[in-house]
């Protein structure tokens, strides 16, 4: 980047593909990237690529974190893959992201498609009443007492995310499984990355923004998220109405839809990016 930080990056998928090629961000903030699987489900179809957040994973940082640092840095990876547009696939925080470059970069995006996400208007109360309901008390009191040490061992660590992030899926016989490989492998968490984001977020909230990000959104837009997430659907369904776009909610799938409904999401996910617009319009400048 301008600053001499380095990020890790990966491209999957054929440079030789007519279709626009696709740039996916992942959630958190402050968790490295996970989205491969997600990948391998279109990259018989476009060039793909995905990267590491300053500050996560590879891509090692320590200074302030803004949005329109997050943002400056897509800018520069498209300036660096040699592409003029690409379409964005965001996922939670990741939709937030993508929305902030649209409205900085609307002619860099040629197709927006967003996986649990954004959750606009109130939401959280909600969020949390189904998440406390998918715990037991003794889960309940046990991740109280881990948020409040002043630091965890990496066990403890493990313990608290895995409690933190069960809740993020719906089928409840295997939720612990997925949320423990998760806390076992995107580790460490740059909480102070998720703090400040957060809070930038909170203060430049995307719904001030609704009417401008409405006319940046290009042909094609999708949603796509899970009736069975903790955060509830009707959040996407009202973001989709507000920006006139297109949502589709997959039964039984929670927060990460590709791994309780593969079969439905991939085929979703494949439409969304055959429906994109080419990037046919030249980089001003």
């Amino acid at each position: 980047m301008n600053d001499g930080t380095r990020l890790r990056t990966w491209t999957t998928g054929s440079a030789l593909s007519p279709r626009t090629p696709v740039v996916m961000l992942h959630g958190g903030p402050g968790v490295p990237d996970y989205l491969a699987p997600v990948a391998a489900l279109i990259d018989d179809l476009c060039l793909v690529h995905r990267y590491d957040q300053r500050g996560t994973g590879g891509s090692r940082w320590e200074g302030e974190h803004t949005v329109a640092r997050h943002v400056e840095d897509l800018a520069s990876l498209l300036d660096t893959w040699g592409h003029d547009r690409a379409v964005l696939i965001g996922h939670s925080f990741g939709t937030t992201l993508a929305a902030y470059f649209l409205l900085a970069h609307p002619e860099r995006v040629a197709g927006l498609i967003q996986i649990a996400g954004p959750f606009l208007g109130p939401w959280r109360d909600a969020d949390r009443a189904t998440q406390r309901a998918r715990r037991t008390d003794e889960q309940q009191a046990r991740l109280a007492e881990l948020e409040a040490l002043g630091s965890r061992t990496d066990a403890e660590e493990i313990e608290y995310l895995t409690l933190s992030w069960s809740t993020d899926h719906a089928d409840r016989n295997q939720a612990w499984a997925w949320a423990l490989e998760s806390a076992r492998t995107l580790r460490p968490i740059n909480y102070t990355m998720n703090s400040r984001l957060n809070a930038a977020a909170k203060a430049d909230p995307l719904e001030s923004h609704m009417d401008e990000l409405r006319e940046r959104l290009p042909p094609g837009a999708v949603i796509i998220g899970g009736a069975g997430d903790s955060r509830p659907a009707d959040a996407l369904r009202r973001a989709a109405r507000d920006l006139a776009c297109e949502v589709v909610i997959i039964p039984n799938a929670g927060h990460n839809p590709w791994l309780e409904a593969p079969d439905q999401f991939g085929t979703a996910l494949r439409t969304a990016v055959q429906n994109q617009p080419p990037a046919t319009s030249p980089f001003p400048g």
